[in-house]
């Protein structure tokens, strides 16, 4: 099952992938430079962000019952939208991860996920200064449709992270047309 984890630039899709993979991850950082930055929003940034995807990210996981998950993380930045669709191609579903200090980040991935017909999930990512917010106050902040999923986690923790992955799978599994029974 190929999954998209996208979101805006800086808000923990690399460090998301990295946490699950049960194979090195592929990916495509590079050093944020000065020719960058009147490009890219640099908002809300973790302390010390020092590279950014520039490509794409991948990971594997194998779930219980031989449900292969395949991860490719997009890159954030408004720059990189052309590689969003090719990443998309193929994608059974999406994971959006947003963060409560800037929430209004995340519509973009939203809305371009939408117009794919794409299931996704949100997850918030905690950072250490992000401000707790409820579940009910960030859906309805998000204009969230009630079946799709909202999760809490910590990008840097795996059990978080899978709990977040296990809710987009059942939400995505739950999507897909059914057989007709015999």
């Amino acid at each position: 099952m190929k999954l998209m984890v996208t979101g805006p630039f800086g808000i923990g899709k690399t460090t998301f992938i990295r946490s699950l993979s049960e194979i090195p991850t592929l990916h495509t950082d590079e050093t944020m430079t000065l020719a960058g930055a009147p490009l890219d929003n640099l908002t809300g940034m973790p302390p010390g962000k020092a590279t950014t995807t520039v490509g794409v990210d991948f990971g594997r996981l194998t779930l219980p019952e031989d449900i292969v998950l395949y991860l490719f993380g997009t890159p954030g930045q408004e720059r990189f939208l052309p590689l969003w669709s090719d990443i998309a191609r193929g994608a059974l579903g999406a994971l959006v991860l947003a963060d409560t200090r800037r929430l209004e980040a995340s519509f973009e991935a939203m809305n371009l996920i939408e117009e794919a017909g794409l299931p996704y999930a949100v997850a918030i990512n905690r950072f250490p200064s992000s401000p707790p917010a409820r579940t009910d106050h960030l859906r309805a902040a998000l204009d969230l449709h009630p079946a799709t999923p909202l999760v809490l986690c910590d990008a840097r923790e795996r059990r978080g992270c899978l709990d977040v992955l296990i809710a987009l799978t059942a939400h995505v599994l739950d999507r897909l047309p059914r057989e007709p029974e015999p």
